[in-house]
């Protein structure tokens, strides 16, 4: 096994405008729909709160399986806001005991619109995960999962199946 990633970097290219991206990562009510469906709030000016709850299927799935859910999955404080190009925030998951002790990480959204090919944009998510190798583990997701194990890989492509045609990788619109 290598030693997990301190910087990983992940792009899509997503027939969008900068403006649908950005409100799909900002706006709970688009950030509800794909990837681990978990709602994510954001006080977006500097020094604002970042923060995710889980989604009730989250719920239901923990309190079967007797695990313990937190009332927020995630947090952070908003380092930059410039809307809809560039999002810089402290990222820290709190559902594993593991990455819950783990030092906040950087995650930096970058959404460039492409002179070349009009009405594309590439979205570049930056993870800076120094001092956190669980959560390095976890963002990476596993190669060896059919449905991609997960990760920042799995959510973009979510994300981008979302804005594309209407509807998420599990159908759901």
């Amino acid at each position: 096994m290598t030693e997990p990633l301190t910087t990983q970097v992940f792009r899509v290219w997503i027939r969008t405008t900068p403006e649908k991206i950005w409100t799909a990562i900002t706006d709970p009510g688009w950030n509800a729909t794909y990837g681990y469906a978990a709602p994510q709030y954001y006080d977006l000016e500097p020094g604002g709160r970042f923060h995710s709850v889980p989604s009730d299927e989250m719920l239901t799935f923990a309190k079967e399986n007797g695990w313990p859910m937190p009332d927020t999955i995630i947090d952070g404080q908003v380092i930059e806001s410039d809307p809809p190009r560039l999002l810089k925030q402290t990222w820290r998951m709190l559902m594993d005991p593991t990455t819950a002790a783990e030092p906040f990480t950087t995650l930096t959204y970058l959404i460039e619109e492409l002179k070349s090919q009009p009405g594309v944009c590439r979205l570049t998510v930056t993870h800076e995960l120094t001092g956190a190798p669980a959560t390095s583990a976890m963002v990476a997701g596993s190669p060896l999962d059919e449905a991609g194990g997960g990760g920042w890989a799995w959510v973009l492509s979510d994300l981008k199946s979302l804005l594309e045609t209407g509807t998420t990788m599990a159908g759901r619109s």
